[in-house]
């Protein structure tokens, strides 16, 4: 890692990140490091650095940006890269030009964003503070992923009230619910919730299909895996002095499989 040349009043301002030389030919453009606001224009000059637009946004689902950037060489002709967010791992496959966007739903407070080579060796990293005063802190976040980017994994949460989260029907009336749905690849989709009501939870993961050229399809024989890999994980307050998260790995073998992750009671 090089040294950060900035002063220690400078790297306070800015959550200034050190990466690798420029060898490493990895771009990251959003988020930037520093203090963030989300809905703020983006004005580089100041210290409140915001994000564009969520060109994503899907109805009432809000707080969401795009983690974009720019690989040297593309990740569809061998193992790809990996983006690690705040903990939480998914692979990071690009299109033909290397280029990447993932949509994310970032807390309030310290976030921070990885990306690793194939080997497992960091190449990128940043930290920047999420400061939306409008946000409230996630006490419930759950994060799907997934490790073939042909796959449509869809995560679905059932909450005390008898409620059900999911791509159809991603915001509760009792507030929380689905923040990133990702349509495209290999995750992530986020429930987050930031007053859970008291009593059970039950999360699930279904193999919903395939995508390809054509769109979405449930032709199996399209597959590059035999397996696909399900990584899920439930975090409780993030960002604060209580986080506490939990980790699962599930095993998607046919279109049309629904797993009960994890039931749990809040």
């Amino acid at each position: 890692m090089l040294p950060c040349p900035l002063p220690l009043y400078a790297a306070l301002l800015a959550v200034a990140f050190c990466a690798v030389p420029a060898a490493a030919q990895i771009e990251l453009e959003t988020p930037r490091a520093g203090w963030n606001s989300s809905g703020v224009v983006d004005k580089p000059e100041d210290l409140a650095v915001a994000y564009p637009p969520a060109l994503i946004d899907r109805g009432q689902q809000k707080y969401r940006t795009l983690i974009r950037g720019h690989l040297a060489q593309s990740g569809t002709d061998r193992e790809p890269h990996q983006l690690v967010v705040n903990g939480n791992p998914m692979p990071l496959y690009t299109g033909e030009a290397g280029r990447f966007a993932r949509p994310y739903a970032f807390g309030v407070g310290s976030n921070s964003i990885e990306i690793r080579d194939p080997e497992g060796k960091q190449r990128k990293r940043l930290q920047f503070y999420e400061a939306n005063p409008s946000k409230t802190q996630a006490a419930i976040r759950i994060v799907l992923a997934w490790d073939d980017n042909q796959a449509e994994l869809d995560l679905h949460v059932l909450t005390p009230d008898g409620q059900h989260a999911f791509w159809a029907e991603p915001v509760l009336t009792t507030g929380g619910g689905l923040d990133v749905d990702s349509v495209d690849g290999a995750g992530p989709e986020m429930f987050s919730m930031a007053a859970p009501m008291h009593g059970t939870y039950h999360v699930f993961v279904n193999y919903w299909g395939n995508f390809g050229a054509g769109g979405y399809h449930f032709d199996e024989s399209t597959r590059k895996k035999p397996v696909t890999t399900a990584v899920i994980t439930i975090v409780f307050n993030e960002n604060t002095l209580r986080e506490k998260r939990e980790t699962y790995v599930v095993p998607m073998r046919k279109i049309g499989d629904l797993t009960l992750v994890r039931s749990f009671i809040y």
